[in-house]
């Protein structure tokens, strides 16, 4: 009987070892799976220019999955060795706190079953972030600067004008380092108290979206089930007021299309959509009307395109220039930039070590070289310029 007790105990403790190690692997896979392809074509011409380019991303979610992001990975879509590979210069980190079971782009109930407590449960993050939805985000910030004083001529956090000219100077010196932004992906990262927000700006987070898949204590949702006329709350309107004072990003991306006009009517400083595609070119519910795109640029904002189906219709290199096409002849060649929204849950066909593929299908569309340096980088460099705090 003791040996079976042995037994038994040594095949729960091998069964629960396999889950935690396993398991975290099994389900990244599943979700940010990176397409079979044959290489992408690239001309010689257009790798040169890609080269040159200054390269920034509005939108990435590896931080989520707890992988060392310093070394090259055979699961997800993009870490720093994929990253600098690609030529990326500037890329947003986002900390995505909450995903209801059964998540989709229609209907999600706030209240359901969370799967990202289970998901930081197995991948063993500390205790304090399996219930806290502040500290869920700040956990996944510490690892990006724990990153990036492992590799310091790798990853550089971004937190200011002054870091961001430090940053440019530095590689038009010929170093590779990449700059990275954090973000929050959605305002219930902030637990319903407005002081937390002073607790992630401290954490170096610059920009927030307000919303993600539900509705939360800012608002309501594009895929909530407040319903198409609600937008911000109170405290939505207190957090927009604050974000603004401390120079912090606003980003509508997931917002109702009630949100999106609020915000934009309430605030003075230009704002972004950091990864969607064009409703007119893709008419998913992903997608807000053309007119709110219209609306942001207006302001001097950004549309950052993603690269996968629900935004492009054709998550291709060339399905996804042109998604960018149609969102430079809708709004100008100076608001339109990257959202890749990689390691999302989305299925992509090509990583991050592959945007040269995309830099060829943007002249393959017609794009001429400045108009691509602006939509490939430039103009997410010039929007910080304004945007960051300046020290």
């Amino acid at each position: 009987m003791r040996r079976f007790i042995r037994w038994a105990g040594l095949t729960l403790l091998a069964a629960l070892a396999g889950v935690f190690l396993l398991a975290p692997g099994i389900v990244e896979r599943g979700q940010n799976k990176v397409l079979p392809h044959a290489p992408w074509p690239v001309s010689a011409r257009a790798q040169a220019l890609h080269d040159s380019l200054t390269i920034g991303d509005l939108h990435a979610d590896p931080l989520l999955w707890n992988r060392d992001l310093t070394r090259r990975s055979d699961r997800g879509q993009t870490d720093l060795p994929r990253l600098i590979a690609g030529n990326v210069a500037l890329q947003v980190f986002t900390t995505v706190t909450k995903s209801p079971k059964g998540l989709n782009y229609d209907h999600n109930d706030a209240s359901a079953p969370d799967d990202i407590t289970l998901l930081s449960i197995v991948q063993l993050r500390p205790v304090k972030s399996w219930f806290d939805l502040t500290n869920r985000a700040l956990v996944q910030a510490e690892a990006l600067h724990r990153m990036a004083q492992q590799a310091p001529d790798r990853l550089r956090l971004i937190e200011s004008r002054a870091d961001l000219d430090k940053l440019l100077a530095d590689r038009a010196a010929g170093a590779k380092t990449l700059g990275g932004i954090l973000g929050a992906e959605g305002g219930h990262a902030l637990s319903g108290r407005i002081d937390n927000l002073d607790r992630l700006y401290e954490a170096g987070f610059r920009l927030m979206g307000l919303t993600h898949f539900f509705d939360n204590e800012l608002g309501a949702s594009l895929h909530g089930t407040a319903g198409g006329g609600a937008g911000l709350t109170g405290f939505g309107r207190e957090v927009v007021a604050k974000l603004v004072e401390k120079h912090m990003i606003i980003d509508l991306a997931h917002a109702s299309v009630a949100m999106d006009r609020e915000v934009l009517a309430m605030v003075d400083v230009p704002v972004v959509i950091s990864h969607t595609g064009v409703f007119s070119e893709c008419a998913h519910h992903r997608n807000v009307p053309d007119d709110i795109l219209q609306a942001i640029a207006a302001k001097g904002g950004l549309i950052g395109i993603g690269y996968w189906e629900e935004v492009t219709c054709d998550p291709t290199p060339p399905g996804i220039a042109r998604a960018i096409k149609s969102a430079v002849d809708l709004v100008g060649e100076d608001h339109v930039a990257l959202g890749s929204d990689f390691d999302g849950a989305v299925t992509t066909t090509f990583d991050a070590s592959e945007l040269a593929a995309l830099t060829q299908a943007l002249m393959d569309q017609g794009l001429t070289d400045a108009q691509i340096a602006k939509i490939m980088g430039g103009n997410m460099v010039r929007f910080l310029q304004a945007a960051l705090p300046p020290a």
